[in-house]
């Protein structure tokens, strides 16, 4: 994939905004440290067209809790990362990224509150946060603009035309009210730029965890409205990418159709791999759009997961994306 991809090290950083009223440029990156059983993702989007970015926090803490905070700070420019207390600096391109958060996070007891984000606003109580995850990687980068109109992109072209992304050993800390934790262990970046809005994603099932310094998974399932599939991303193997050919998932469901467990069955140029997933705390967010008359909403699951592959075991991440059509997810039993 990274042959017919262009990226320099600029692409680190933010990029002139398009001309398309829902241009999006964003930061993600996940970390986990499995002997403390503390982990989570953050993410900075911004849409400096429509005036705002998006900021996520999700943690994962180890009383089975999750500590979050969401919003959509207004911003005028696309010149930094930078969302109410969230930030990305990136010291040493392609090596070392630096992500923080300074500032309140909703406390709730499990996800389950996450399905009523109304109340959760409301309700939750409120803690003061101050995260800080040192990325740092000799691995390669993964991604980045296709070289030509003949080149596919990892989602499609209207959503993230630019996109690359990197497994990472991390250190750091999560503080969140009196509590403290040192995070020492691994997790995955991405930054992608383009046109984006969450309903274009049809039915989309992404798992990404990183076992060491030098072994990972990023792989990908996503079907179009006609139903063509495509399997897309890479494994990680002794520090090298290992593009995918092909992969089937099948997913076991919860009575609130989240995913419960998984097993992955992945086809690269050189050798076939059997992943099991297990879900272990979910985090169930929705995006709404309106479209003249037309109104979307789309379910975007994120999951902490327990990966295991080959006698290796690594705490991760599955996001699962789908339109909500009467209420009711499309993509099970997909």
């Amino acid at each position: 994939m990274t042959a017919r991809f262009r990226l320099i090290p600029e692409d680190e950083y933010t990029h002139r905004a398009g001309p398309e009223t829902n241009f999006n440029e964003s930061v993600y990156t996940n970390a986990f440290d499995g002997k403390i059983g503390v982990g989570g993702w953050m993410r900075v989007g911004n849409r400096v067209n429509e005036g705002y970015a998006e900021k996520s926090v999700v943690l994962y803490l180890p009383d089975g809790r999750i500590a979050c905070a969401f919003g959509r700070p207004e911003i005028s420019s696309n010149d930094r990362f930078f969302a109410d207390g969230l930030s990305v600096e990136t010291p040493e391109p392609f090596r070392h990224q630096r992500m923080g958060y300074r500032g309140e996070v909703m406390l709730l007891d499990s996800g389950e509150a996450l399905r009523d984000p109304k109340r959760v606003f409301e309700t939750a109580p409120r803690a003061p946060a101050d995260i800080l995850w040192e990325h740092r990687s000799a691995n390669p980068v993964h991604g980045g603009v296709p070289v030509d109109d003949t080149v596919e992109t990892m989602y499609g072209r209207d959503f993230s035309f630019g996109h690359f992304n990197q497994h990472t050993s991390v250190s750091g800390h999560v503080r969140i009210g009196e509590q403290a934790w040192e995070l020492t262990g691994h997790g995955w970046r991405d930054h992608s730029w383009g046109p984006r809005h969450w309903s274009n994603l049809f039915i989309y099932r992404l798992f990404l965890a990183t076992f060491d310094d030098r072994n990972g998974l990023m792989l990908l399932k996503i079907y179009d409205k006609s139903g063509r599939a495509r399997s897309v991303g890479a494994m990680l193997i002794d520090g090298v990418y290992d593009e995918v050919k092909d992969l089937n998932v099948i997913t076991d469901w919860t009575s609130e159709l989240d995913p419960e467990t998984a097993r992955i069955s992945v086809r690269t140029a050189t050798r076939s791999l059997a992943i099991e997933v297990e879900s272990v705390s979910a985090a169930p967010l929705r995006n709404r759009r309106q479209d003249g008359d037309t109104h979307f909403m789309t379910r975007i699951a994120e999951t902490q997961c327990l990966f295991r592959w080959e006698g290796r075991e690594a705490w991760g991440m599955s996001e699962y994306i789908e339109r909500l059509e009467d209420g009711r997810p499309i993509g099970p039993p997909v």
